[in-house]
């Protein structure tokens, strides 16, 4: 056992440099900041380039620009900086253009607490881009979580070449914790498909996944348009050919939904409840299922660590044999809407809070009392 004691913005960087993160850019913002700082001290050692924007739209726009280029690139912010990415978020997801955002969560909305927690942006991170094109969001429960999550975000950007979210927390990204790196079995490194072939056209590729890949700056002509456009990168406006377009953009993420759902589960024998979480509340969540199962009062937990797309399917099986769901989150209700959505409302209960204060295992315990 080899104990690293550090903090979730410093797993996540580090996870990030292990999933071979060679660029960074990024702007000073509470609670993210240290991803930046960690960045800066570790990628130009190792050949790679960091740098500091004079806003979040720069740093957006650098980072689009180097993974064009055939750079793995990372930047972090919070919800106000989340807010100023928005329009690039969407040049990315037309565009094609794999990075991942790590999205330090604070208390909102707008400049809110900047020194209090909270999972303020759940929805916004899947809607907050224009076109309604589905994203994929993922959910670290700690330090370690972000070291591992970091690795699944930047494969799964470079598989589906889109841009995929980090959504952290204060808590988990400023709280330093130890932890045994060796524990976790990480997924191989994986690379973006690169052309082959003569004649090249940058977004043709087969109806559920992502075109294989040349840099701009190449020996090959590369064409790139934020605006509508077919196969070979040309502007469009052919209705069958847009239609396609947002067609596919939506099958390589969508059919590809189990693969990309990350989840962990504690199902226990004899129990009648189901507690959903994500983000740092399942660590209040998993002491008070431990406390009230020595009480004799079993209840079983499931962690979702994938939010976006929906993990539908994991759902309905996890939820079939439960009489009670519970569904606890930071925030006044956010990913309750989805689970709802999948399970139905009758059964599907809420807890949450918005104030800056961590959700504590007695709350959970005096809810999951008051049946």
């Amino acid at each position: 056992m080899a104990l690293s004691f550090m903090d979730g913005n410093e797993a996540l960087a580090r996870g990030a440099i292990a999933a071979g993160c060679n660029f960074f850019a990024g702007y000073p913002i509470t609670p993210a900041t240290t991803i930046l700082s960690n960045m800066l001290k570790m990628l130009p050692p190792r050949g790679g380039v960091c740098l500091q924007g004079e806003d979040e739209i720069a740093s957006m726009g650098y980072c689009i620009g180097a993974s064009m280029a055939g750079k793995k690139a990372l930047t972090a912010t919070s919800g106000p900086g989340i807010s100023l990415y928005s329009e690039q978020i969407s040049f990315a997801i037309g565009g094609e253009i794999p990075l991942v955002i790590a999205d330090v969560q604070r208390l909102g909305p707008s400049t809110g607490s900047a020194t209090r927690g909270a999972d303020s942006d759940i929805q916004f991170l899947q809607w907050g881009s224009t076109g309604g094109v589905p994203v994929i969001v993922l959910a670290p429960k700690d330090a370690l979580d972000c070291y591992l999550l970091a690795r699944h975000a930047f494969n799964y950007a470079e598989e589906f070449r889109c841009p995929v979210f980090i959504a952290s927390n204060k808590e988990i990204g400023m709280t330093k914790e130890s932890f045994d790196l060796e524990s976790v079995t990480l997924p191989a490194v994986v690379e973006r498909k690169a052309f082959s072939g003569v004649n090249y056209l940058p977004f043709a590729a087969e109806p559920d996944a992502a075109p294989p890949f040349l840099p701009i700056g190449g020996n090959t002509l590369v064409r790139q348009t934020s605006s509508t456009h077919g196969p070979d990168g040309y502007i469009t406006n052919d209705p069958e050919v847009i239609a396609g377009s947002q067609e596919r953009l939506r099958r390589k993420i969508l059919d590809h939904v189990e693969r990309i759902t990350l989840y962990e589960e504690d199902i226990k024998p004899g129990s009648d409840t189901l507690i959903i979480s994500y983000g740092v509340t399942v660590r209040a969540v998993a002491d008070a299922v431990e406390i009230l199962t020595e009480a004799g009062r079993p209840v079983s937990s499931l962690t979702l660590k994938s939010l976006w797309p929906v993990p539908e399917a994991l759902l309905l099986e996890k939820a079939a044999d439960f009489r009670r769901v519970v569904v606890v989150e930071m925030n006044l209700g956010q990913y309750v809407h989805e689970i709802r959505r999948v399970l139905g409302g009758g059964r599907v209960e809420f807890f949450g809070q918005m104030n800056g204060v961590l959700i504590t295992p007695t709350q959970i315990m005096e809810v999951l009392c008051n049946a």
